[in-house]
């Protein structure tokens, strides 16, 4: 080629192609998000772009076509195909400046969860910048030779193949990542091997209620206990490698483990990890439908927990309130185990009564009675607190200790945490929802003064229940709320459709979490009280 014989032309090609480079890994910003909130499952991001239509990648071509159009008509004016090479740079100008404001309109979006750096993140983002600028470097080579109205033009084009580039280049990398997380996952097998043989190790599962359980156990078990928790959400294989290499010491004496999943298998591979001794089941509903395809999947994938207690001495225990613990409970034949509410129970509920300021519980610890006030608030709450109490009592706990332990009890970020304003009580149940958690959400919304706006996207994750279940929720709604705020697109008709079966009429839409609460402000009042119940993640935007 007659292009790579003029030295200058070849290096302002490489300068350009990494430049290039380095704004399409910013640009694709919004694949590599999705590629992360799939847990980096290429078949998440595949129906993310089904789901949404495709819309980022048609933003994508939109950049590239204007561009392109720009480039041509510039071509066209300086004549660059009999031109010298520097007339076709023009156009490229508004190339990398129309680039520069998708950049810039794209991080300045509002997000639910926004890309984490992670060091997989940037080995992904290493391995994008050298395939795109190799790719850019190539094309415009074979423009200059074979299409001379365009010429470096042709960078134009390299926008249309980044929504396929970012999955391609992920399953390159994936080969590398397994051979990390193999490393991490031996790091930390090998660490709890040099735990004390005491330490006692705790799984929590079940389609809802792990975190929010996991933090009434974590309080109640440290009346006693050094007790290692695994932070935040961290309910992955990963995540928990991540536990147990950094936050995990060798003089803790409780381990508790969140153990979550959206695929057969996924439980099973955590407690190949952690070898848990013991195991809470908060309750089975059929949140990741989706994903699991059957209900009866989502039963033998939280049952994996139970499954692998056998012949290690321990026990488990299941919520007697819930229908699918009670399918689990009945099921396991080969470990101690314990059903909240039944005569086998140490602990048993008395009564509770809640408002905005918390809870009032009276439980039986022993056959002796106690009563106790917590911030957090709910029946579910209190169900979680009891299988928490079970177990700890279980674990040798006096009842002084498990009284203290729920006493001192902080409410649960973003999971029916109540908020005061000056004006308004907000109920902030965003982090997510289910069928069992939004009925518990209007139940204590019922209870609260004023008027009742609920914001929410609906349920998602359902599969073929979808509409059925967030018709439900719209009928629900109905019998509780003065005013319903639906966001987004994704479940309007089936809850507009529930709504209007329960003859309901003061009904809005908004597109984004933070436009509804602009819409909000319109009619909000003194004493109002506002749930906002779910908050879809960022691939369903």
């Amino acid at each position: 080629m007659a292009f790579f014989s003029n030295n200058i032309i070849l290096y302002i090609a490489i300068a350009l192609s990494v430049i290039n480079g380095v704004l399409m890994c910013f640009a694709s910003y919004k694949f590599f998000q999705i590629i992360q909130l799939s847990g980096y499952k290429i078949k998440g991001y595949f129906v993310w772009l089904k789901e949404t239509k495709g819309s980022y990648a048609r933003r994508m071509v939109m950049l590239s076509l204007l561009s392109i159009f720009c480039v041509l008509v510039t071509n066209a004016l300086f004549d660059v195909y009999h031109s010298q090479e520097l007339y076709s740079y023009i156009g490229l100008v508004f190339y990398f400046y129309f680039t520069i404001v998708f950049i810039v309109n794209l991080y300045s979006a509002p997000k639910k969860i926004p890309l984490k750096n992670t060091k997989r993140m940037t080995r992904l983002n290493v391995a994008m910048f050298f395939f795109v600028t190799i790719f850019s470097f190539l094309v415009i080579a074979l423009s200059t030779e074979y299409l001379h109205f365009l010429k470096f033009g042709a960078l134009c084009l390299v926008p249309l193949f980044m929504p396929i580039f970012v999955p391609f280049v992920h399953m390159i990398m994936l080969p590398i990542e397994k051979g990390i997380e193999k490393k991490f996952v031996l790091q930390a097998k090998s660490k709890l091997k040099k735990c004390p043989d005491d330490l006692i190790r705790i799984g929590i599962t079940g389609s809802f209620g792990k975190t929010s359980t996991k933090y009434i156990l974590n309080s109640i078990l440290s009346q006693k206990y050094k007790v290692c928790m695994s932070p935040h959400s961290f309910n992955t294989l990963l995540g928990l490698c991540k536990v147990v290499n950094n936050y995990l010491t060798l003089d803790d004496q409780v381990l508790i483990a969140e153990m979550g999943a959206r695929n057969k298998g996924d439980i099973k591979q955590l407690c190949n990890l952690i070898s848990p001794k013991y195991a809470i089941i908060t309750g089975v509903g059929n949140q990741h439908l989706s994903t699991f395809k059957t209900e009866e999947n989502i039963l033998n994938t939280k049952f994996e927990l139970v499954e692998s207690l056998k012949g290690k001495g321990g026990f488990a225990i299941f919520n007697g309130q819930d229908a699918g613990a009670k399918t689990l409970y009945n099921r396991c034949d080969f470990v101690d185990k314990y059903l909240t509410g039944t005569d086998e129970s140490i602990v048993s509920l008395k009564d509770f009564s809640f408002d905005e300021n918390g809870t009032d519980i009276s439980l039986i610890i022993d056959k002796k009675p106690y009563k106790m006030h917590t911030k957090l608030i709910g029946s579910h709450n209190v169900q979680n607190i009891l299988l928490c109490a079970e177990m700890a009592c279980r674990l040798g706990l006096s009842a002084d200790q498990i009284v203290k332990g729920i006493e001192e009890l902080s409410p649960i970020p973003h999971r029916l945490e109540i908020i005061r304003t000056d004006t308004n009580i907000i109920l902030d149940d965003s982090y997510n929802s289910s069928v069992q958690g939004y009925k518990v959400a209007l139940e204590v919304l019922s209870k609260m003064p004023g008027r009742k706006i609920v914001v929410t996207p609906g349920l998602v994750e359902l599969g073929g229940k979808e509409y059925e279940e967030n018709k439900a929720y719209g009928l629900a709604l109905s019998k509780v709320a003065d005013k319903v705020i639906i966001v987004n697109n994704v479940n309007f008709n089936a809850i507009k459709e529930g709504l209007d079966e329960g003859k309901f009429d003061d009904i809005y839409q908004a597109p984004t979490l933070e436009s509804a609460k602009k819409l909000m402000q319109d009619f909000l009042a003194p004493n109002d009280t506002i749930l906002f119940e779910n908050d879809l993640p960022d691939n369903y935007i």
